[in-house]
């Protein structure tokens, strides 16, 4: 049954998401409308999720986040928080790769909701152009999300945070909230399976600006890697308690590791 659950989520997802590309063509007039139909493609994704495969999301801390522009921190396991994260924030931006802007439709969709992209390839002059687009978003008003780790990590994997989170941090002179969750376990990176149960997304308090980068990186990876670790915990007992388990690194993903 998991893996027939699974296989039809899969194939809605793919189904529904290029619906959602080819039907949603003429939001693009607009950046708000564009904003406003990705959420909808979240909404419907989690709803898939939920009817098909059996996995309920759970936003904790939503009362916890500050108004206006932001900065939102956001470990990264999977798939689903790029799509869950659309939800809570109605002028979210994300800081992705420059090649997600080059896939058919999707790129559109991208490009006019004014995510920022990043081209890693460019060393030093990256971090200049990064810079200018969080700044103009952050005038926006916009709730910029950003995984410091750069990419998807299985769960339970040892942090590897990178400098660009910091620097951004000290530019942009707003809040910076961290988010937790234990998505990898339900929802994993490289796997076909999706287990059903309830996955955790956590907004922890924010940090305000005002700190160094020598003392925020520290201090915003310890409170990631804690509350993920404690949410792994549970979602390892979800799991276990519906007789399934998904295999983990065997160093834990503990702050400072």
């Amino acid at each position: 049954m998991l893996v027939v659950r699974s296989l039809a989520f899969n194939t809605l997802f793919y189904v529904v998401t290029a619906l959602f590309a080819i039907v949603g063509l003429p939001v693009l007039i607009s950046q708000k409308a564009t904003i406003r139909f990705a959420q909808a493609w979240g909404r419907t994704i989690i709803w898939l999720l939920r009817v098909v495969a059996g996995t309920r999301v759970d936003f904790r801390g939503l009362d916890s986040i500050p108004e206006g522009p932001l900065l939102i921190a956001a470990k990264h396991q999977s798939t689903l928080e790029t799509l869950a994260l659309t939800i809570p924030f109605d002028r979210f931006a994300y800081v992705l790769k420059r090649e997600l802007m080059w896939i058919p439709l999707i790129g559109w969709y991208l490009g006019r909701s004014g995510m920022v992209p990043i081209d890693r390839a460019k060393g030093a002059s990256t971090m200049v152009k990064l810079n200018e687009a969080a700044a103009k978003a952050i005038r926006e008003g916009r709730q910029l999300i950003v995984f410091p780790e750069g990419t998807r990590r299985a769960a339970g994997a040892p942090p590897a945070y990178k400098q660009g989170l910091s620097h951004l941090y000290v530019a942009l002179g707003v809040p910076c909230v961290p988010v937790a969750l234990n998505t990898g376990l339900y929802w994993r990176r490289h796997g076909f399976r999706r287990m059903p149960g309830t996955t955790a997304i956590e907004f922890l308090p924010a940090i305000p600006h005002g700190l160094s980068r020598s003392e925020f990186l520290p201090q915003v990876q310890e409170r990631i890697e804690m509350a993920s670790n404690a949410l792994l915990a549970e979602g390892s007992a979800d799991l276990a308690r519906r007789g399934l388990s998904v295999p983990m690194p065997a160093a834990s993903g503990a702050a400072g590791s």
